[in-house]
């Protein structure tokens, strides 16, 4: 343990582990197959980076894309780690001298996509070297009822199965339901005793749902928090479009990406943003896992995501560096319309459709809950929390109203329509409508026919979206949920139990500091200079420290968390010089 924590600080700076690090990298070194389940920010790379210094052979990273692949190294060289990658974006000349390197021992670990191991001239290269360590990163596209699948990842777990001598394994992720990390385990065969589950929980992390949002809430929310780094997620290409011309049109500073862009495009969009040329790129999930940028200090979706999984993972990207960031969900009925088309249009079989009705409905009731944000995500991942305190409904002042007779007019309605319908149908009978389908069914002839017919139709709906989400009402699994009372429905409806319901604003994330933006001013010339993205320099968190402690000399900057020999050796005169001349200039 000494030699790893050792490692830990003259490498990588830090002087102690977090949580579920060191038993993930004691297990590696002891030659136990682990599973590794840590929020984003949760420090994963650290577990497979440190014992690949201690291991005597070769370790291979398979990452799902380029942009992870790319930056990570970037990290690593500039710590004095050998690292190289190999992906489509090189020439294969480039491809055979960085095999060259590894056969060569140069290299200590190497990033791939999966496609990459079953290629001849790889799988030739690993007939003459010694693999230790497999990492596999983003762990959960292996599992077909994870999120985010990729065949090439079930293709993968056949090919370490062919390794010989075999290699330790390490897989990871951020996000796993039971279900994926038991898909994962099986796949990889990790026995169960050897998942690693550190919580899903984000201390740093506040969540935020607000309902129909115009764009003016955006755009001034990008005003309040400009200078800051964040992503605005897109359901549709058209919709990122729209969003930049939008952004553009008010001089912020912005960038784009998705899929139907150029290459080119798309990756000099991400190194502007990587770099911090632009504070905000506004993309669809094609701008996704294994963005390695530490000071995105907001994720706002301007549409709902499909499930509960990419939601987090997404939102997940701000405050890597741990220090306070914001995930906020801009929420309108049409975005749940969007997912559900794109679950029709796929050419997945029905069980597995059946399975994306059923997370989009979870995902549509945390748009509509009424507790703690953070509390219904991790539920959601079979752990059970406690309230948050800093979500915004956790934070939310409003007064609750007892809406106990509202809520049963619906539940009646619904028990009415022998619990065989869906909302629409139901806010439909309730509003008094004539839809040729109430009509059809006599439900004109119900009592609780034109009950609230004050009431417009989204506004039953959306009650009736919050009563599911509460879990006063049941929704059946598949494209069309079916409505049924729940044990708590039937005792509102018999007068046993009261129903409340309450009947936001923008903030700025982090506060302004002169010597902060100085200390970031400096930090964005030595990137430019090496041509690396500002964080790899130091993350945000590292210069707040500086800020709050301003070493004068080697050993006090040594104690700044993120601070290693290497990185003090090659900025810390010029960290130091910097605060010593603010100070002067403000005596």
């Amino acid at each position: 343990m000494n030699q790893l924590l050792s490692v830990l600080e003259n490498t990588f700076g830090y002087k102690s582990f977090r949580t579920g690090q060191a038993e993930i990298i004691q297990n590696i070194m002891l030659e136990k197959d682990s599973l590794g389940i840590m929020p984003t920010g949760g420090g994963k790379s650290i577990c497979y980076q440190l014992p690949a210094l201690l291991l005597d052979g070769l370790t291979i990273v398979v990452s799902p894309l380029i942009s992870l692949m790319k930056d990570q190294v970037d990290a690593l060289n500039d710590m004095g780690i050998a690292a190289s990658y190999i992906n489509s974006t090189l020439t294969y000349p480039e491809i055979k001298q960085r095999l060259g390197e590894v056969a060569r021992g140069e290299v200590k670990l190497l990033y791939v996509a999966p496609e990459r191991l079953e290629t001849a001239d790889f799988l030739e290269l690993l007939r003459h070297v010694r693999v230790d360590l497999i990492a596999v990163d983003e762990a959960h596209c292996i599992s077909q009822w994870g999120h985010d699948f990729r065949p090439s990842y079930l293709k993968l777990a056949e090919t370490i199965q062919g390794f010989y001598p075999r290699p330790r394994i390490i897989a990871l992720t951020a996000t796993a339901t039971p279900e994926v990390a038991k898909d994962i385990c099986d796949l990889l065969s990790i026995p169960d005793e050897h998942v690693i589950q550190t919580g899903f929980a984000r201390e740093n992390l506040s969540f935020r749902v607000m309902k129909d949002q115009t764009d003016v809430y955006l755009l001034e929310y990008l005003k309040t928090n400009k200078g800051q780094s964040g992503i605005i997620y897109a359901s549709t290409r058209k919709e990122v479009e729209r969003l930049y011309r939008l952004a553009s049109h008010q001089k912020l500073s912005v960038g784009m990406y998705h899929a139907g862009m150029s290459e080119q495009a798309r990756i000099d969009n991400q190194e502007a943003f990587s770099y911090d040329r632009i504070d905000v790129i506004i993309a669809t999930n094609a701008f996704g896992m294994g963005i390695n940028k530490s000071n995105v200090r907001f994720v706002i979706h301007a549409q709902m995501p499909g499930n509960l999984e990419s939601y987090y993972q997404e939102a997940g990207r701000a405050g890597r560096d741990g220090l306070d960031s914001e995930a906020v969900l801009l929420f309108s009925p049409k975005d749940a319309q969007i997912q559900q088309y794109f679950i029709e249009q796929s050419e997945a079989d029905i069980t597995y459709q059946q399975s994306e009705y059923l997370k989009l409905r979870e995902m549509t009731q945390y748009a509509h809950t009424e507790g703690c944000l953070q509390r219904f995500i991790l539920r959601y991942f079979g752990e059970e929390g406690v309230d948050c305190d800093r979500c915004s409904n956790c934070l939310d002042t409003r007064e609750s109203v007892d809406i106990t007779v509202e809520a049963q007019k619906v539940l009646s309605c619904v028990k009415r329509m022998n619990e065989s319908f869906g909302k629409s149908l139901v806010g439909k009978v309730l509003t008094g409508s004539k839809d040729q389908k109430v009509l059809q069914w006599k439900f004109e002839q119900l009592s609780t026919y034109g009950l609230m017919k004050e009431w417009s139709l989204k506004e039953v709906i959306q009650l009736i979206d919050f009563l599911t989400a509460e879990e006063y009402l049941l929704a059946s699994k598949g494209q069309f949920p079916l409505l049924s009372l729940s044990p708590t429905g039937i005792d509102v409806l018999l007068g046993k139990k009261k129903v409340w319901r309450k009947q936001l604003i923008v903030k700025q994330i982090v506060e302004d500091d002169e010597l902060f933006n100085k200390l970031r001013e400096l930090r964005s010339d030595l990137a430019d200079e090496k041509n690396l993205p500002p964080y790899v320099i130091f993350s945000d968190q590292t210069l707040k420290e500086m800020v709050e402690k301003q070493p004068n000399n080697s050993l006090e900057f040594l104690q700044i968390k993120g601070v290693g020999q290497n990185k003090l050796d090659k900025y810390g005169e010029l960290f130091m010089t910097t605060i010593k001349r603010h100070n002067e200039s403000n005596k």
